[in-house]
C-alpha cells in the first residue's frame, strides 16, 4: 500500500464523532420553538417600534 492509497482509503472511512447533539430528536419540539422564536422576536420588534 503506497502512501496515496492509504490517505485515499482513510479519507473514505466515515467521520468519528464529536460528541455534539443527536440529530434523531423530536423534530416538532425543534419546529415549535423555532416558531415561537419568530412569534416573540415579531411581538418585541412591534413594540420597540423598530419597523
Amino acid at each position: 500500500m503506497t502512501a496515496s492509497s492509504a490517505t485515499a482509503a482513510s479519507a473514505a472511512a466515515p467521520r468519528a464523532r464529536t460528541g455534539g447533539p443527536d440529530d434523531n430528536g423530536p423534530k416538532i419540539l425543534e419546529h415549535v420553538l423555532g416558531w415561537t422564536f419568530v412569534v416573540v422576536l415579531a411581538m418585541l420588534v412591534t413594540q420597540l417600534g423598530w419597523m
